[in-house]
C-alpha cells in the first residue's frame, strides 16, 4: 500500500500546489513558497479506504488575512480531487521569506505588473530579526526601467510597496523582500 500512498501524496501535493493566492491570483501557493508539506493517511474504515490529506502552509506573515482563505481553498481542492478529508495546519517557524518564492512565481508577478522581490532576505538583515534599510533598484514591470521611486511603504497588501516609474510614469506594486 506504500506505493498507493506515495501516489496519493504526489496527487495531494499537486492539488494543493495549484491553489491560487487569493490576493495575487496569478500566483499559486507553491509559487509563493508557502506550501510546506503534504502527507496522506490512508486507512480502512468499515471496509472502505478513506484518505485524509494533511497539508502544512506557512503564511507570508503571521497576521496575513489571506490564510483562512488559503485553508478553505486547499481543503476544497483536495475534497474536489477525491480525498475524503483534508486538514491544513499553519506553521509559523521558520518564518516565511521571499527566498522561498519560485522563479516561475517571480516571472508571473512581473508579467502581471508587480515587481518581484529584489535580492534575498539575507541582504535586508544585519542580525536575526533586525531589519536594515537598503536602497533598492526596483525594475519597472511595465517598461523595464530602473528609474523608479518608492511612493508608499505599503500598497494594496502589507507584502507590497507602491512605486512609480520615472520613465513611463506608471505606478506599480513591488513585492517587498521579507
Amino acid at each position: 500500500m506504500s506505493g498507493h500512498v506515495d501516489l496519493d501524496e504526489a496527487r495531494a501535493w499537486d492539488l494543493a500546489a495549484a491553489v491560487p493566492d487569493p490576493e495575487i491570483p496569478v500566483l499559486t501557493i507553491a509559487d509563493l513558497g508557502v506550501l510546506r508539506s503534504v502527507r496522506v493517511d490512508s486507512r480502512l474504515v468499515d471496509g472502505v479506504l478513506r484518505r485524509t490529506a494533511f497539508v502544512q502552509v506557512t503564511p507570508t506573515y503571521s497576521g496575513c488575512p489571506a490564510m483562512e482563505t488559503f485553508r478553505r481553498d486547499v481543503v476544497a481542492a483536495l475534497l474536489a480531487g477525491g480525498f475524503d478529508d483534508a486538514q491544513v495546519e499553519l506553521v509559523l517557524s521558520p518564518a516565511w521569506t521571499t527566498d522561498w518564492m519560485t522563479q516561475a512565481g517571480r516571472d508571473r508577478l512581473a508579467a502581471y505588473g508587480i515587481a518581484p522581490p529584489v535580492g534575498g532576505s539575507a541582504a535586508v538583515r544585519t542580525e536575526p530579526g533586525v531589519p536594515r534599510s537598503l536602497a533598492l533598484s526596483v525594475r519597472c514591470p511595465h517598461c523595464g526601467s530602473l528609474r523608479t521611486v518608492e511612493k508608499a511603504r505599503f500598497a494594496s497588501t502589507s507584502c507590497k510597496a507602491l512605486y512609480s516609474c520615472r520613465d513611463c510614469l506608471e505606478p506599480f506594486d513591488y513585492f517587498k523582500v521579507l
